[in-house]
């Protein structure tokens, strides 16, 4: 797919897309309607109906765009501390409990929570799965980059276990996200060692 990235139509399809995301943050998606989104967008509503078809194709770009965001921010909390393995891996456990906590949007993709009279949860719950192996696979090539050598099967093991604990702890928090993120950051860091150490 030719990527758009900058064009005038990628933009204003974001612009669109903002608009709708502040306004299902604010008050629900069930309360969305295309002619607010248009105005809050500053375009005309048949725009709206241009770019996305229907309410439903808005919410599936409004979906997409989330679990794109939130996965690049993984991968960006990851790389930005380098060699680091436990720094890296804490900023980027801090930041999937803090955006989950404050985002509503990311809390229903990652929780996967359903049985909801809100329309808008089908396009983010089908994309439970998907999400939850992207981060995986994010903090399984950093681990790979940072550990060369390790044992494959032992990282990949690391990782979806670090990813299903930090689910859990956004499903149930019992403390504060500082404390969460230092005990799980400490646990990647066994978890990741492990798997470079030769077996007996």
């Amino acid at each position: 797919m030719t990527a758009m990235t900058d064009s005038p139509r990628q933009r204003l399809r974001d612009t669109i897309v903002d608009a709708a995301r502040a306004r299902t943050i604010a008050a629900g998606w069930d309360a969305v309607r295309m002619g607010g989104v248009a105005t809050a967008a500053g375009v005309s509503r048949q725009t709206v109906y241009n770019e996305f078809g229907s309410k439903g194709g808005l919410a599936e770009a409004l979906a997409r765009r989330e679990v794109d965001r939130f996965v690049g921010d993984v991968r960006a909390a990851l790389l930005a501390h380098g060699a680091d393995v436990r720094a890296g891996a804490y900023a980027a456990i801090a930041h999937t409990l803090a955006t989950a906590a404050d985002n509503p949007l990311v809390k229903a993709i990652l929780t996967s929570a359903r049985g909801g009279s809100d329309e808008l949860l089908p396009y983010l719950t089908t994309r439970a799965e998907v999400v939850l192996t992207e981060a995986s696979g994010a903090l399984l090539d950093w681990a790979g980059d940072q550990l060369p050598g390790a044992d494959q099967a032992a990282l990949t093991f690391a990782a979806d276990t670090i990813v299903r604990l930090v689910v859990s702890h956004i499903v149930l928090p019992r403390e504060p996200i500082e404390q969460t993120a230092t005990a799980l950051a400490n646990l990647a860091v066994h978890l990741f060692s492990a798997a470079v150490r030769p077996t007996p």
